[in-house]
């Protein structure tokens, strides 16, 4: 089973978490909208259904999936400290610019 970080390491399927983000779709309305051959857009699919990432169901013949946000967590918990970290950078920077602007 793919772990989060894994499938996430694809700007393809960050951009299928993007667009299920928004809205439930099919697969041939991610392969549209990603410019995908139906083909890849499935495997790229599965990846994410074997991360946890996304769950699907069947209209008629047509499997629709969406975004399955709690891994996600898991991901967020991780960058944490780095947006702390960047918090502190950009509070430093604006100190500073503030200071400089004193005259």
């Amino acid at each position: 089973m793919p772990h989060a970080f894994d499938a996430l390491a694809d700007p393809r399927r960050r951009a299928m978490l993007e667009a299920l983000a928004v809205q439930e779709r099919s697969v041939g309305e991610l392969a549209e909208l990603l410019a995908l051959r139906q083909p890849a857009t499935s495997k790229h699919l599965a990846v994410l259904r074997d991360a946890g990432l996304v769950a699907d169901r069947h209209e008629g013949r047509r499997r629709i999936y969406r975004l399955v946000p709690e891994p996600l967590v898991e991901v967020d918990d991780w960058l944490t400290p780095f947006r702390e970290a960047w918090s502190r950078r950009f509070d430093a920077l604006a100190a500073h610019l503030d200071a400089m602007e004193d005259p």
